[in-house]
This record gives C-alpha cells, sequence and structure tokens, in this order.
C-alpha cells in the first residue's frame, strides 16, 4: 500500500503513526505541494489547495494508493475519482496559546501571532486590545521567532504540537475559540471504487470521529464558505451518540461575529445542515460574505 504524505516534519510524523495503523505492508510516498514550495503565485495565502492538490493528482496518476491530510486542509469538493474513506481517532481538536498561561493573563497590547483567519478573528473579537498578526512558518521556526522575541505569544494547533512531541510548550488549550473544521483529525484519501484501500483504512477508522468530520464538512458545504471565511465548526459526538454542533463566524479583524451551539442531532449530515441554518438564520450570509470580501487578495 503506498500512502502519499507531504513531507514536512509535522506530515511526516503524522503519516507514520497513520502507517504502523495500517500495519507492515505500507510504503511511505513523499509529495511536495505548492503549499511546501511556498507558491501561492495566483492562490490566497489561506487556499486549502494547495495544501493538497498535488497529492491528489498522484493519486488520480495511481502513484499513489492513499493520501494522508490533515482534514482541516482538505476543501469541501473533492475532485471527480477521489472520496475519502476514513479517519483514525481524532487528535486535540483545539487552539493552544504558547507562550503564556491563558488568554486573560496576556497585557494589553500583546503581540499574538498566528497564519489563521479564524484564529485571529476569535481572539480579537474576545481581546480587542491585544495585537493579533501574521506570523508563518512550520511550528519549529514559529516557536523559534516566538523565542526571538518577534511575538509575545502564538495560537496554534495543539495536535500539531503534541504531534511533535511539543506539547510542553502549551500554555494553556482555548476551547473559547471553535476550532477549525476537522482540525485535530487526519483523514485518508482514495480513489473511488478502489476497495482494497478503501478496506484498509475502515479497518483503522473511528465511528466517532468519522461522525465528526462529515458533520464539520457538511456544514461547512451548506455554508459554501472558502478558505477565506474565518470559520470555526466543532461537532461534539454525546454519550448517546447524538452530535451537538459548535460555530464561529466573523470579520477577521473582531468587530463583527456570530457564534452558535446547536441542540443535538441524530446523524452527521442532520447535524452539519442544522448548524449552517442556524447560521444563516442569524445573517450569517451577509457576515460570510463580508468577510470574504475583506480576507480575499
Amino acid at each position: 500500500m503506498r500512502v502519499g504524505t507531504r513531507g514536512s516534519a509535522l506530515a511526516l510524523a503524522q503519516a507514520r503513526t497513520v502507517a504502523r495503523l495500517l500495519g507492515s505492508d505500507v510504503e511511505l510516498v513523499t509529495v511536495t505541494t505548492s503549499g511546501d514550495r511556498g507558491s501561492a503565485a495566483g492562490r490566497p495565502v489561506h487556499d486549502k489547495e494547495r495544501w493538497v492538490k498535488e497529492l491528489e493528482v498522484a493519486l488520480l496518476a495511481g502513484e499513489i494508493d492513499l493520501a494522508i491530510h490533515s482534514a482541516k486542509d482538505v476543501p469541501s469538493v473533492l475532485p471527480e475519482g477521489l472520496e475519502l474513506v476514513g479517519a483514525p481517532a481524532r487528535g486535540n481538536p483545539f487552539d493552544a496559546l504558547v507562550g503564556a498561561d491563558a488568554l486573560a493573563s496576556l497585557a494589553g497590547g500583546a503581540r499574538v501571532g498566528t497564519a489563521s483567519l479564524r484564529r485571529a478573528a476569535q481572539l480579537l473579537a474576545l481581546r480587542e486590545d491585544l495585537a493579533v498578526s501574521a506570523l508563518r512558518g512550520n511550528v519549529d521556526t514559529r516557536l523559534r521567532r516566538l523565542a526571538e522575541g518577534e511575538a509575545d505569544a502564538l495560537v496554534l494547533a495543539a495536535a500539531g504540537l503534541e504531534r511533535l512531541g511539543r506539547g510542553e510548550e502549551i500554555g494553556c488549550l482555548l476551547d473559547e475559540l471553535v476550532p477549525a473544521p476537522g482540525q485535530g483529525t487526519l483523514v485518508l484519501e482514495a480513489r473511488a471504487g478502489d476497495a482494497a484501500a478503501a478496506d484498509a483504512v475502515r479497518a483503522i477508522t473511528d465511528a466517532a470521529t468519522w461522525d465528526a468530520l462529515l458533520a464539520e464538512r457538511a456544514c461547512v458545504a451548506a455554508l459554501d464558505a472558502s478558505c477565506n471565511t474565518p470559520l470555526g465548526v466543532h461537532a461534539r459526538i454525546c454519550a448517546d451518540g447524538t452530535i451537538v454542533m459548535r460555530t464561529f463566524a466573523g470579520l477577521p479583524d473582531g468587530s463583527s461575529w456570530l457564534r452558535d451551539e446547536t441542540p443535538p442531532c441524530a446523524t452527521p449530515e442532520a447535524a452539519g445542515a442544522l448548524a449552517a441554518e442556524r447560521l444563516l438564520a442569524a445573517g450569517g450570509a451577509e457576515l460570510l460574505a463580508r468577510a470574504e470580501a475583506v480576507a480575499a487578495p
């Protein structure tokens, strides 16, 4: 089984974890994406496709049998001939604050670095006195830039820090921020109709993780949200198997936003649809359009 992965330290760490779950007869194939090359020419810097396109091309060409993605990087519409086939148990879905032990402990005017419009919007919605700025690079690069004084704190995905063995850097989890759809989840993509690949992934798929991912992606699809939309969507699977959705949509500067939590729903599709319906009923369509206009290049 040839499994494609990006070549970053985090992507390889994640891929090795999945390879161990799949078994011994797995070959990891490193594929360089345009995102890895830093090539954003003609694309928004937040364009998800640049992190997955080359892996999908390799799948369609038969060069690999499966592709491993961070689920938050996968667009809601897949290329014809490809499908998502499963996901192992989700890692920590929340954002983490690095450099301080609580958001409230940051002084007014503190410089907080993040590469995410969603995180920036929510941080400023909570603390308009913070100086939130774009700080990009891989995890090690951002941590180094923090140590060198380019920022007073960072907000990063907790799952990424933990998978790289850098969990000790986490000052606190920011569960008041609604995560990105799919955050903390690794999802596997295959050619449609490839029974062998689908069966292999099905054996390692965690049912609760898969249901949560389907619900979150259903919400994004119903909202027709793009990579330029500061949108948070998080599905929680309750003890009785029902699904509760938390959502956030706002402007990048935090000046206007919506936040919601749904009542429990029985299926992922219903949960995602209800979450989107409630956001739209509260004025989400106009807000999302304004956010898109502000954030798009």
